[in-house]
């Protein structure tokens, strides 16, 4: 199965993504969107970072990428966000049918 796709990006904390999650939602770009709680370890500026995160996956059609990506990019506290599309090559069909159209 072709055309949908898993969007993942950081917030500092769910707070923070509540109101990406709400925009998403309600201008229809995305199906579903899962928060986790995550520990990020990276290099920021030339110097370790350890910081708490909350981890977004956004379930939604391949197509809806670069609208996600600047809806992300206009909302986002981060001076760099990650924004990373992942396809989805398979899954349960009727699942990927609500993805596709959800009610």
């Amino acid at each position: 199965m072709n055309g949908f796709s898993i969007v993942m990006t950081t917030c500092a904390d769910a707070a923070k993504a509540q109101p990406i999650i709400e925009a998403l939602l309600n201008e229809r770009l995305a199906a579903c969107v899962q928060v986790l709680p995550i520990n990020s370890h990276y290099i920021w500026e030339g110097a370790v970072q350890h910081d708490d995160e909350a981890l977004l996956l956004i379930k939604c059609k391949t197509e809806n990428f670069e609208p996600i990506k600047d809806l992300i990019l206009n909302m986002h506290e981060y001076e760099l966000p990650e924004i990373i599309q992942v396809p989805i090559t398979d899954g349960l069909k009727p699942y990927l049918d609500w993805v596709a159209d959800p009610r």
